[in-house]
């Protein structure tokens, strides 16, 4: 799943720094913290909690669109400039002020404290990663004008005239988005904070598949190739024309000539003004727990050995024994493991997702209400983009995405399309945030906020859930679940290994190849992600390993009282909580039911 701006865990995944017009509001602001004072403390927490989802809806049209929360409009983009920007730390500052002012013993309800939780470790990661100062380095491939344009494109609501309207309005204001991108990069020339240049590269390489496109194949025609109007898609195509198109040109222009040269040579964020403090802080924002960059690094290397070990005994119950670098290359390389064709991917992840759901009702008692579908990732990103995971709109318009990689089709591994499956669909990131999206008993914040330390981590949990489920078709696949998890440890390493320990860019891809069943290309992609995204990468392996911890602390606590389905619906109850929320949470579950009286056995407490 993608996570939108580094300063913000969002409801997608990648970043929000574009300008334009004003935004329109999905609902009524909140009162300011003074207008709220004389309110009681119950209403002054909910108060804030709302002002941060409406603020995150104002800052994330494509989140708004894939979503389509009631009262929602979609003609205006946020305002992204330096002055808009410094408004919105100052109001986050006066929230800060209000729930610092709150007893938090004295708020009584369940969900007013957890709104409290949520929105306290929000606002204080945030005010902690400002030193980032990300809007004045955002060229990533994951959230570059060209990604962030074409997603809002294709989850754009249509198929009524004001529907229609409001889609021409939004995309006339394209060119004004691209200005405002344009002049705080230039800022950031100016105060040394600087990108990579080889996710320089790749933003330039994304700007100029879709310049080559005709209008009607571009991710921007998508809202009229989805609507039966045929005027509009003569006004899209227009606009496309005369508006958009030459906008993007004039920011390839300005990437290519002006930022280009001077981009940042380092790989790691170090390099950058505050550069160390920065990493720290952003290893918090994405795992939700203090960390430091050597303990993580440390963690990686501890997990990478458990999981080899793992794969060692797999070899020698199922492939002869071979050391784990000579499967590993047969796993990548042998035509027999490799993917046919684009149709055979597609076809694995189907497969996968249907065993899935039938296999739920074994281990949850929380079902997602809504479907998930299965999509290509659109052609402009498909070589720099890894597979994710999009929600479902609440109004049932959309189900939930799977989207897949299907770029060089054959050089992609079968054995690790069906843990992929199970990350991003079910049990993963659509069990889980569709559950959270969709429980109106909890407070907004708690069904609209996404962290990466909880909502990566449980993804990552899903795929080991899977193995415990019986749902790999094979040991093959077996042994690709191992080397995800393995990945996912390396990430520990190479992360951290690039931002803060001097790693070159080769260095971090042999590590993973060294570690995983992962083809270079695929390994080199991942690496210039984490390049782009400093921290965000160590959420997966962290979060899963507390979630598993708590599971082992519940299940030891409680003995044969230990319910895993109940488990699992405490720990996805309430959304994606920060991580030490969810450990208090799932404590006072095991507190709660050791207080009761012994009960019958409702069944086996393991899978």
């Amino acid at each position: 799943m993608r996570n939108p701006r580094p300063l913000l865990p969002l409801l997608l995944f990648y970043a929000l720094s574009c300008g334009g017009a004003a935004p329109h509001a999905v609902t009524p602001s909140p009162p300011a913290p003074s207008a709220a004072s004389a309110a009681t403390p119950a209403s002054r927490v909910l108060a804030v909690a709302d002002g941060i989802v409406d603020d995150m809806f104002e800052q994330s049209p494509e989140a708004v669109a894939m979503l389509r929360p009631p009262g929602a409009r979609y003609d205006g983009w946020p305002d992204a400039s330096l002055p808009a920007i410094a408004k919105r730390e100052a109001r986050e500052d006066a929230w800060r002020a209000e729930l610092g002012a709150i007893d938090r013993a004295s708020l009584g309800a369940e969900a007013v404290t957890l709104a409290y939780d949520v929105a306290a470790e929000t606002l204080d990661a945030r005010s902690q990663a400002r030193v980032c100062r990300s809007e004045l380095w955002d060229v990533r491939p994951l959230s570059s004008v060209m990604t962030r344009l074409g997603d809002v494109a294709t989850a754009q609501p249509v198929g009524t005239p004001e529907l229609r309207r409001q889609a021409l309005v939004r995309f006339a204001l394209v060119p004004s988005i691209v200005d405002a991108q344009i002049a705080n990069l230039r800022e950031g020339q100016k105060r040394g904070y600087l990108q990579s240049e080889v996710n320089v590269r790749q933003v330039l390489e994304q700007i100029e598949r879709v310049m080559q496109m005709a209008p009607e194949a571009s991710p921007f025609f998508s809202p009229a190739a989805r609507d039966a109007d045929p005027e509009m898609r003569v006004k899209l195509k227009a606009l496309i024309e005369t508006h958009i198109f030459p906008a993007v040109g004039r920011y390839r222009d300005y990437l290519r000539t002006e930022y280009l040269p001077n981009a940042r040579k380092a790989f790691g964020v170090s390099a950058n003004p505050h550069g160390a403090e920065c990493y720290r802080a952003s290893i918090r924002l994405y795992t939700t727990l203090p960390r430091t960059p050597q303990q993580v690094h440390d963690a990686g290397l501890a997990e990478v050995a458990v999981l080899e070990a793992e794969m060692t005994a797999l070899s020698k119950k199922s492939f002869g024994g071979a050391d784990l670098k000579t499967l590993r290359e047969r796993f990548t390389t042998a035509p027999e493991y490799r993917q046919k064709d684009a149709g055979s991917i597609v076809a694995q992840a189907n497969d996968a997702i249907a065993r899935a759901k039938a296999a739920m009702p074994r281990a949850f008692g929380i079902q997602p209400p809504s479907d998930v579908v299965v999509e290509p990732i659109p052609q402009f990103q498909e070589r720099t983009a890894a597979a994710h995971y999009l929600r479902a709109a609440l109004d049932g318009s959309r189900p939930g995405t799977y989207r897949i990689r299907l770029y060089k089709p054959e050089e992609q591994p079968i054995v690790l399309g069906e843990s992929t499956a199970f990350h991003e669909a079910i049990p993963g990131h659509h069990l889980q945030v569709n559950i959270a999206t969709t429980r109106e008993g909890n407070p907004r914040i708690a069904r609209f906020l996404f962290n990466s330390g909880y909502g990566e981590g449980w993804a990552l949990y899903a795929e080991r859930l899977a193995d415990e489920l019986g749902l790999y078709s094979n040991d093959a696949s077996r042994f690709g679940m191992l080397s995800n998890a393995a990945w996912r440890a390396c990430r520990l390493v190479v992360d951290t290994g690039i931002h803060a320990f001097g790693w070159d860019r080769e260095r971090a891809i042999t590590f993973v190849l060294d570690h995983t069943a992962m083809p270079r290309t695929q390994a080199a992609q991942e690496v210039d992600r984490y390049i782009s995204w400093p921290g965000q990468a160590t959420a997966y392996m962290t979060g899963y390993l507390e979630i598993a911890r708590m599971r082992a602390d519940a299940k030891k606590a409680l003995g044969d009282k230990f319910d895993l389905k109940a488990f699992h619906d405490r720990v996805l109850e309430s959304g994606a909580v920060p991580l030490p929320v969810l450990s208090r949470r799932v404590e006072a579950w095991v507190a709660s039911v050791h207080s009761r009286s012994p009960q019958v056995s409702r069944g086996p407490q393991t899978l």
